[in-house]
Order: structure tokens, then sequence, then C-alpha cells
């Protein structure tokens, strides 16, 4: 270890071989070595976090910050602290629900100059397809934004009106062209409209508003899209589990279609959601105990690839009674792991399938090779997890600027106890620095 500056030390280190005890050296901010526990340190500063488990930071590629515009919902310095604190110590930011929308590159740079001085993480950004904006794709794709965020159905915002099948296909043509992702929020307008739309307080009326088969009929269209064009599309915040055998169907025959889901669905069901407590409205909804399953078994089983936190905030006054006009969005950056671990280890998962699902996949998702795992050349982000600790959710605790929380009154698994970004501290505690994140680009 003679060139290293720090040694992070842990008897439940997760590697990509596995989790064991280890000593993880770190020099410049990047991890230069995974030796066994007991090796010297030489001059290195030791941090021993006994029987802690010392895992890779958390990449976090489904954010909506809101910065700037609609600041008031969340900002980039209560949304980066609301991370750290979570173990999450990089995000990518949806280009949606700031003013303006990330849909050109002046509009990439004016959010930019917000967040630089802000990131207490590491931040990248998406760009935004909208019907009229074909000719910003590759303009954005050649400043460095990781893909290309499109809305089937209305997005809930006028500035971001959503594709038809017609503008949904010279979109993907010609991200396509230039190699780029296409990620989407697939659900049929026609589904929608043909839906009951009873509104008021009560939970079943507005799941049966927002059907499975419109996600379904979506989904469909997207893979049959993407197959024509030879294209690389994403499936967001996946809820219907009636997609799956489609989703798997398509990759058998070569279609490059990957899919998250939330810790939303696989956390939270219909049954148990209280009339009028819209905290927990999203879209697509959240559904029932049985949908959330197979959920659980397409990730167990590869067909999911991923889990991101969709955390979309607002006001506290726009989460109103009526489950029709409520604004809709989860609140869950600070939560999403304890909230996962919880659910995953009473299932039979392990935390290293954990880290798989919300750290190495999402970094593999946006082709961030530096981020994901403790290993050798990667970048030092770590976070420090007692897992079998437990803490019940009280929403002042939270750093989101908007402590409205599905979560609220939870008792969870796993405390995180600091957060480390290219080998400093950036949290623990409660206590945290002052802002050390970068702007990240897509890398060529």
């Amino acid at each position: 270890m003679s060139d290293a500056e720090l040694v992070l030390r842990s008897t439940r280190v997760i590697t990509p071989e596995g989790t064991r005890p280890a000593s993880v050296a770190v020099a410049g901010g990047r991890i230069t070595a995974v030796l066994p526990h007991d090796a010297p340190a030489g001059g290195a500063r030791v941090e021993d976090f006994g029987d802690d488990v010392l895992l890779p930071g958390l990449v976090d590629t489904h954010v909506h910050v809101n910065d700037p515009g609609r600041t008031e919902w969340e900002g980039f310095w209560t949304a980066t602290r609301a991370a750290a604190a979570g173990g999450i110590t990089t995000l990518v930011d949806m280009p949606l629900n700031s003013l303006p929308p990330t849909t050109a590159v002046g509009h990439l740079r004016t959010k930019q100059d917000v967040a630089r001085a802000k990131a207490h993480i590491d931040v990248g950004f998406w760009g935004g397809a909208l019907p009229d904006n074909v000719k910003d794709l590759r303009p954005l794709h050649e400043a460095g934004v990781f893909g290309f965020k499109a809305f089937l159905s209305p997005s809930g915002v006028e500035e971001f009106p959503h594709l038809d099948q017609e503008q949904l296909a010279r979109s993907m043509a010609e991200i396509a062209g230039f190699g780029g992702l296409l990620i989407v929020h697939a659900e049929d307008p026609h589904h929608l409209a043909a839906a009951p739309q009873q509104g008021g307080p009560e939970y079943a009326h507005f799941l049966a508003s927002r059907p499975r088969d419109a996600e379904d009929t979506a989904i469909a269209t997207l893979i049959a899209q993407a197959k024509l064009l030879h294209a690389r599309v994403h499936v967001l915040h996946l809820s219907s589990s009636d997609a799956l055998p489609l989703i798997a169907a398509a990759r058998a025959e070569g279609v490059r279609v990957t899919v998250e889901t939330c810790p939303h669905y696989l956390t939270l069901t219909a049954e148990e959601i209280p009339d009028g407590a819209s905290e927990f409205k999203c879209c697509p909804p959240i559904r029932e105990a049985a949908n959330q399953d197979l959920l659980w078994q397409a990730l167990a089983d590869g067909t999911i690839d991923c889990v991101v936190t969709d955390h979309s905030p607002s006001t506290a006054d726009l989460k109103t009674n009526d489950f029709a006009t409520a604004w809709g969005g989860i609140s869950g950056l600070q939560l999403s792991l304890p909230a996962v671990w919880t659910a995953a280890r009473e299932r039979g998962h392990t935390l290293e399938d954990v880290v798989r699902w919300m750290s190495t996949r999402t970094a593999e998702l946006v082709g961030l090779t530096h981020k994901g795992a403790i290993e050798a050349g990667r970048d030092a982000d770590f976070a420090v997890l007692a897992p079998d600790r437990t803490f019940t959710v009280d929403p002042v605790a939270l750093q989101h600027r908007n402590r409205v929380t599905a979560y609220a009154g939870r008792t969870l698994s796993g405390v995180v106890k600091s957060t480390w970004l290219r080998g400093e501290r950036i949290v623990a505690d409660g206590e945290f620095t002052e802002p050390k994140g970068r702007l990240l680009t897509r890398l060529p």
C-alpha cells in the first residue's frame, strides 16, 4: 500500500467477487487495490468500520431535482444532501419539472450552472425528447447528456409534451443514428382516456384510472419500434407485472431493451394505501401485492435490471386528498436503500443483490464505468451500512426540501452511518461537509 493515502477496512466489503473481509486502498480519489483485511496500511490513514458493511455508493439514474424553476419543490442542495444521507453518491437528473426543461444545449448549460456549486454528490443529466426538438437531440448528446427521456402519455407539465407514435419513431430513429439511449415513460394515452376517471379520495378509483393495459400497450409499442429501428431503449418505472413476458420475449429476440422498477413498487401495496393519502400517488401507480410478488421475481431472474427512486417531490399543498388532482410523485431519495433492503432480506435476497440492482447495473445503464463497484480503478465512492439496525421513519429527519413521504412511520432496516465520495467522507451521523460533487457527462 505504498501509494495509498487512505485505507477503509471492514469485515464485510461487497466486491464483484462477493462479500469478504478486506482493506480498500484509496489514492487520488480512486480505489487502487482491494486487499486482505489484515494487510499493512503503511503510512496511510485507516478507517476501520468493524462489522458494518462497506458497499459501493449507490447510483440513482432517475431523480427529479426540479432546479431551476421549481426549486420550491426540490433543489440540487437539498436533493443531493438527501441522496448522500441515503448512501447515494451519484444521481442523474431528469429533464422535466425544472424550468427550462433539459431539451436544448442552452437549457442544459443553465441547469449545470445552477447545480455546480450545490451538488453534494456527483450529478449527471438526461436530455428530453419532445415533438419539436429532434434537431436538438444530437447536440445534446454531444454535450454529454446520458440519454433522452420521452413520455408516451401526458407528463403532467405543459412544457414537456408527450410523443405520439409517429413522433416516437422520428425521435428514436435520430437517437439510434448516433448510438444514444431513449428512456420512456410508457403508458398509452388511449387506454388512459378510456379508463374510468372518477376522481376523489378513494385510492381504488385512482388505481382503476391507470390500468395495467396502459403500460402493457405502450411497452409493446416501444419494443416494436426499437426492434424495427435497432434502437436501444429503457422502460422507466415499471409497475405492471403483466408486461414482463413481453419484455423477456423481446430480449430473447435480441431487442435492446432494459427495465427499471422503483422502491415504492417493491415495498408498498395498493391494499394498504388509505383513502386520501396522496403521498402514495405516482404514475404508473402502486399496484396490488400479487403484482409486487411478480416484480420481485423478475428482479431475481434478471428481467428487471435495476431499481431507482423516481424521486419526484412537490410542495405539500399539491398533495391534496383528491387523487385526480394531487401531484403524482414519491419522495424517496434518502430512504431508498433501507426501504429496498428491508423488503429484500424478508424475501431471501442479500445486500449483494441490492448493490447489483441499485449501483452496479444503474452505473452500467448510463456507462459510468468508474462507478458502481468496489474494485481497483473505480471512484472511491462508498456507503457504510449497519444492515441490522432499525429505525422508524420520521419525516422531520429527512433532508428533502418538502418532507412528505409515503414511508412515514415505517420501521426500516439498514442505517447509513457514513457516505464517501472519491475518498472523502461527505456525511457521517447527520453531519455534512460543504458540497464536493462534480457534474458528470456521458463518457465517449
